[in-house]
């Protein structure tokens, strides 16, 4: 499976480009204002997993249209054991059957254990979770780029079956996400830095490792490196002084 830290920086590179295509845009302006509009039922499962809402309202409007009748992970009924993948999920009745399927959905694919949900996280994720066809293909995941200009051709058309001809019709999470930002300003999920994941600072008392985005984040750190340094240097003098200076032994009847 590929890494995220593999994959970040070419995330951050095609959202960066994306452009919904102009024969979409009004169509996934109207999906985006639907899927806002159900916010607080996606709230209620980001209560209990950590999955940012937006991310769970763009997994069902992939996996069912937004079909509240449906289960998160794959479409199939709330009301009959699932027969697509992941199938044998369920049967879900009952008050809050939705939700109860949609937090089995993001537990199975270990969702609910990411932290930190930045930008590129949910591109890779919302992949992880289709799978990684179309990265086997060499081809932008219809299901993250599907209406945008980072993604032309290529399909599952069932499951298993490829097609490099087919084109998806379904509106992509990534620009789908585009248009939810701007509809709900509240949607903003950090960025990665650019700087790299562990850079190295040699001093006088030794080597720091210092992740990037905190020595980015807090560039007082400096100052903290600074004085230690100052500190460890004057403590180290002291000290060969100290070893260096001659002792006095006391003579028998003085």
């Amino acid at each position: 499976m590929p890494t995220y830290g593999s994959l970040w920086p070419q995330y951050a590179k095609q959202w960066d480009s994306m452009q919904v295509r102009p024969s979409k845009v009004n169509a996934f302006n109207a999906i985006a204002k639907r899927l806002v509009s159900a916010k607080d039922r996606y709230v209620a499962v980001q209560n209990k997993t950590g999955v940012p809402w937006y991310v769970i309202a763009l997994i069902h409007e992939r996996e069912a249209s937004q079909n509240f009748n449906t289960q998160l992970g794959q479409g199939d009924p709330l009301s009959r054991v699932s027969t697509h993948v992941p199938r044998g999920m369920g049967p879900y009745t009952g008050p809050g059957a939705w939700e109860c399927a949609a937090v089995d959905a993001l537990h199975l694919d270990k969702l609910d254990r990411v932290k930190d949900w930045r930008l590129e996280k949910c591109l890779y994720y919302l992949e992880l979770y289709n799978g990684w066809g179309y990265h086997s293909h060499g081809v932008p995941s219809a299901y993250v780029w599907a209406g945008s200009t980072v993604y032309v051709s290529g399909k599952y058309v069932a499951d298993g079956v490829w097609s490099s001809s087919a084109v998806d019709t379904q509106a992509g999470c990534a620009p789908l996400l585009k248009c939810m930002m701007n509809l709900d300003p509240s949607i903003q999920p950090k960025r990665e830095s650019n700087l790299p994941d562990t850079p190295t600072i040699t001093t006088v008392g030794g080597t720091i490792v210092a992740g990037g985005a905190t020595a980015s984040q807090y560039p007082h750190l400096w100052i903290y490196i600074l004085v230690g340094t100052i500190v460890a240097a004057l403590a180290g003098f002291t000290l060969v002084r100290w070893l260096d200076k001659p002792t006095l032994i006391p003579q028998k009847g003085k």
